[in-house]
């Protein structure tokens, strides 16, 4: 169980905030507005009314050895930044960064995020892809060079194996998992041996430009 701290609940931070406690982590919600905190308490180990943007106020909280933290402030560039340096004071080493804009990202990068997060970017990309391949049953971008999509095994690869493919020769891909869709079963690191069949959807990791070709294969 990691401790997380969650600064700020609008749409994605709320999300990110009550999935992390879900999923059994100890999640810390800071946000300044008193109903938003009476609404969300239940759904986080804790919930506190609080100006995240001061260093003494996050020690308060215990923020102080948590192991990551998300500041997801909405469209307050400021707070964003003042909350950043604040986490970053207290020794937080992995933070989360939600954006608005490159200068935005830019400057959270400068100053130590580990990462910035384009939310409406990411999922706008995400159904594009979809979009344009018709195929694709999910698709995840990365950064700028690497994506994970969720795709049909082509008609042409039907009965053969990983090994046969040689994907990574071939088109510069990996499958990293393999959706087994008539169990509802995912298998991690598939068998190079494994015949693929018409039930299978596969995981492929890879550049976008190669991902997108192996999108467009029947």
């Amino acid at each position: 169980m990691k401790r997380i701290i969650v600064i700020g609940l609008g749409n994605f931070g709320s999300i990110i905030a009550e999935r992390l406690h879900k999923l059994g982590h100890d999640v810390i919600a800071i946000d300044p507005r008193p109903d938003v905190i009476d609404a969300f308490g239940h759904r986080v180990s804790r919930a506190v009314v609080a100006d995240a943007t001061k260093r003494e106020v996050l020690e308060q909280v215990g923020a102080r050895g948590a192991d990551a933290a998300v500041i997801s402030t909405g469209e307050n560039l400021a707070a964003s930044i003042l909350a950043l340096l604040a986490v970053r004071d207290v020794g937080i080493q992995s933070i989360y960064v939600k954006v608005r804009s490159d200068d935005h990202a830019r400057i959270a990068d400068a100053l130590g995020a580990t990462e910035s997060v384009f939310p409406e970017r990411e999922t706008a990309l995400g159904l594009a892809s979809r979009l344009t391949s018709g195929r694709l049953l999910q698709y995840v971008q990365l950064g700028n060079q690497f994506g994970i999509q969720e795709m049909p095994v082509p008609d042409r690869w039907h009965g053969k194996t990983l090994r046969e493919l040689s994907l990574p020769q071939r088109y510069r891909v990996h499958v990293v998992a393999i959706h087994d869709v008539l169990q509802d079963s995912m298998i991690p690191v598939p068998d190079p041996d494994r015949p693929l069949t018409p039930s299978d959807a596969l995981l492929v990791a890879g550049d976008p430009e190669a991902l997108e070709r192996v999108a467009d294969l029947r």
